[in-house]
């Protein structure tokens, strides 16, 4: 089972990491971005952070989270995780603890109304290129039968996976289409901060 206790570890965690990195998120958004998202994702994860283990329900605490970064995130990060996050509480529902397919579910359900919003597809150089593979082998693993950090270990496998592989690809969505061939060779930021998402789920499962 997942309960509130997992999400605010992961989410506490989450930020953790991001703060950890925000320099090299900079600095993987200066030559393709606005330079902005290792300050954008700071900014709204340290605002979703207080008081989410006090919340009593794990879609509450998601909602915390994707209203947070819409309202602190600028750019398209904060409406794209901000969507990530409210998507999937709407499809949990008001409970302290769901089965790990269930919160799998939820995820997936997340990640592809982000992917929808942003009009981006795997392959595009944006963060769908981790975000889609995680929730794929994260729902993958659970049906097969293995235990949810194993599934959770699978999903940032993948999402790390999809990261590395934004490095060579041609952008063709976001702020980074704009330079067309000069995309080639460096590694989405947003696909970097989206595998930081299951590298801490991985951490607290």
């Amino acid at each position: 089972m997942v309960t509130t206790a997992t999400v605010a570890a992961w989410i506490t965690r989450y930020a953790a990491i991001i703060d950890e990195n925000e320099a090299l998120l900079t600095e993987l958004d200066s030559p393709i971005g606005d330079a902005d998202h290792g300050a954008n994702m700071a900014r709204g994860m340290a605002a979703a952070v207080p008081g989410i283990d006090a919340v009593p329900t794990i879609d509450a605490q998601l909602k915390q989270v994707g209203m947070a970064m819409l309202s602190k995130v600028g750019g398209t990060s904060g409406p794209l995780y901000g969507t990530l996050f409210l998507r999937a509480a709407m499809a949990l529902g008001a409970r302290a603890e769901v089965a790990s397919s269930e919160f799998a579910e939820a995820l997936a359900t997340g990640a592809a109304a982000l992917a929808e919003r942003g009009k981006a597809d795997p392959g595009d150089k944006t963060m769908v290129d981790a975000l889609a593979p995680a929730v794929a082998a994260l729902e993958r693993a659970l049906s097969e039968g293995h235990g949810f950090a194993d599934a959770a270990a699978a999903a940032f496998e993948a999402a790390d996976a999809g990261r590395e592989a934004t490095t060579p690809m041609l952008a063709r969505k976001g702020r980074a289409s704009y330079l067309g061939e000069r995309s080639v060779g460096h590694t989405d930021p947003g696909a970097t901060s989206a595998a930081y998402l299951f590298r801490a789920l991985q951490e607290v499962a």
